[in-house]
């Protein structure tokens, strides 16, 4: 039986969606922490700074809350951050409606695009601290100007960074892609299987299986990631 319970550092509805196919109990924090790159700060980078600068601020966080009620110290922190990397720009979250459509024409025109996840896993009062990161190749499809349109009306794109979300079944942006399909949701689950294995911590669950099962897409990649050191 485990003996740590998860505290993910995030309140994205897409990564509480994907972690619980791990079957762990888990809850939810929101770090404070500015996601802009710095200076000639590379995508992998980026994504790598501010999910170790997640971790440690959820950790001081909770190393605050210890001192004024009782908390699990068996806590594990799961900090994520990805980032969408066309050529040497960084793609963040679009500020409106006119910039999604830019970005989702720019994808479009590719030929790809790289979406880089830095996963960082850490024990609130002990020094150990994994870090982890996740590299999707993507091919968008040739979808039109009208259907962007519609999928920016919808306002999904907002919140998201590149403007789109791989799993949405009415745009369906993607036509191919090589790598792992949660990293472009935003949460690489063998990677953090993989990470969480290395602490001792053993998901409930069949991950590959739970994670194809859910997302509806056959991962080649898998036993790869999850066998990788």
């Amino acid at each position: 039986m485990n003996k740590y319970q998860l505290l993910l550092a995030s309140l994205s509805p897409r990564r509480r969606e994907l972690l619980e196919l791990l079957g762990l109990p888990f809850d939810v924090t929101t770090p404070n922490v500015p996601e802009e790159p710095e200076e000639n700060e590379r995508a992998v980078e980026l994504a790598i700074r501010l999910s170790q600068a997640k971790a440690h601020a959820a950790s001081v966080d909770q190393a605050h809350k210890n001192r004024h009620q009782t908390i699990n110290d068996n806590r594990i922190i799961l900090a994520c951050d990805t980032v969408v990397a066309l050529g040497d720009h960084i793609l963040g979250k679009p500020r409106d409606a006119e910039e999604a459509t830019e970005m989702l024409c720019r994808l479009r025109e590719g030929p790809f695009h790289t979406v880089y996840s830095g996963i960082t896993l850490s024990q609130p009062g002990s020094d150990r601290v994994l870090t982890a990161v996740a590299e999707t190749r993507v091919t968008m499809r040739s979808y039109s100007d009208a259907e962007i349109s519609a999928y920016v009306a919808s306002g999904d794109p907002l919140d998201k960074a590149g403007a789109y979300a791989i799993q949405n079944a009415a745009f369906r942006p993607v036509a191919r892609l090589q790598g792992c399909y949660a990293n472009v949701m935003g949460l690489p689950l063998c990677h953090v299987t993989r990470c969480l294995r290395n602490l001792g911590v053993h998901p409930l669950r069949d991950v590959p299986t739970a994670c194809q099962t859910h997302n509806a897409h056959l991962c080649p990649v898998h036993a790869q990631i999850l066998n990788s050191q």
